[in-house]
């Protein structure tokens, strides 16, 4: 490369240690809300500025040239620049003190956000979470919330997404009902099972039906649009329900039907909009909620990202 003066574009320069540190395209579009070839063409457009090759195509993953290698140190320095510069204009963006909004499904509010909440009074007690038990993105795109924590991947080109280690989904009941109905030792014995539901629950039925578990609609006697009340009816003996692992396990008086059934994969994604990038406080508890989802018991350990698609 020569001496001469470059102009580039600092969100090419994002774009290319993006993809860098997360190991694919898709994992860096993923990380800043873009579409994949819209980052294919911001890294086009730095290789014809730097006049380099930055990456070399082996089958469908994406590998690092020599000239891309000395590259990547340099681009960290200036994000660290950047990053500074963000917090000097912005006197909001230092403080951890204030609120933070999160959304997320009811299931998740009452079971998993406790312990983060823990978590985050000993390390910035100056911050105030309010929490929003809704199962909309639009919460974030109305700026109702700051932090949203869906089972769907979102695709607004201003929303920030993490995918967290899928959570494992079972079948369980209460002990007084098996005490009842009897413990099933094969799926088809559940063919005549009493079960809880959810609105729009097509999609569970399926998922049973691919492990052998012969349900239909008309299983499902009890139905509704929430899983904090659809635990409850587990609990209490109504029928037979699926719920996450790590949560069931923390309730007294529930068994894990057919235990050795695989399980049902449900995606975590954290979600923020974009001004997580120049909030500190939104940003540590984006990051504290990333670690704490990410060490608590999940299906496989986790998904990690695609090879470039």
């Amino acid at each position: 490369m020569s001496d001469r003066q470059i102009d580039f574009d600092w969100n090419q320069m994002r774009a290319f240690l993006a993809t860098v540190e997360r190991g694919s395209l898709s994992g860096a579009a993923r990380e800043l809300g873009l579409t994949q070839p819209t980052l294919s063409r911001q890294i086009a457009a730095l290789e014809q500025a730097l006049g380099l090759l930055l990456f070399e195509r082996m089958g469908r993953r994406l590998v690092l040239t020599a000239s891309g290698g000395q590259l990547v140190e340099q681009v960290k320095i200036m994000r660290a620049a950047a990053d500074r510069i963000g917090l000097a204009v912005s006197g909001q963006s230092q403080a951890t003190e204030g609120l933070v909004r999160i959304t997320a499904s009811d299931i998740v509010a009452a079971h998993m956000l406790p312990p983060v909440l823990e978590r985050l009074r000993d390390i910035a007690p100056g911050i105030v979470v309010e929490v929003l038990a809704s199962n909309s993105i639009d919460n974030l795109m109305r700026r109702e919330a700051d932090i949203a924590i869906r089972h769907v991947q979102p695709d607004h080109p201003d929303l920030i997404a993490r995918r967290c280690p899928d959570s494992a989904v079972l079948i369980y009941a209460a002990s007084a009902l098996l005490d009842r109905l009897g413990r099933p030792s094969t799926a088809a014995a559940l063919g005549d099972a009493p079960f809880i539901g959810f609105v729009q629950g097509e999609a569970l039925v399926a998922e049973l039906n691919a492990r052998g578990i012969p349900v239909t609609q008309q299983n499902f006697r009890w139905i509704t649009n929430s899983f904090v009340a659809g635990i409850e009816m587990v609990r209490q003996g109504l029928g037979i329900g699926v719920m996450f692992r790590e949560v069931a396990e923390r309730i007294a008086g529930l068994e894990c039907v057919l235990p050795d059934m695989r399980p049902i994969a449900a995606p975590m994604w954290l979600v923020a909009h974009r001004e997580l990038h120049s909030s500190r406080r939104i940003r540590l508890v984006f990051d504290l909620l990333v670690e704490t989802l990410s060490t608590e018991r999940r299906l496989g350990g986790g998904t990690g990202d695609p090879v470039d698609d």
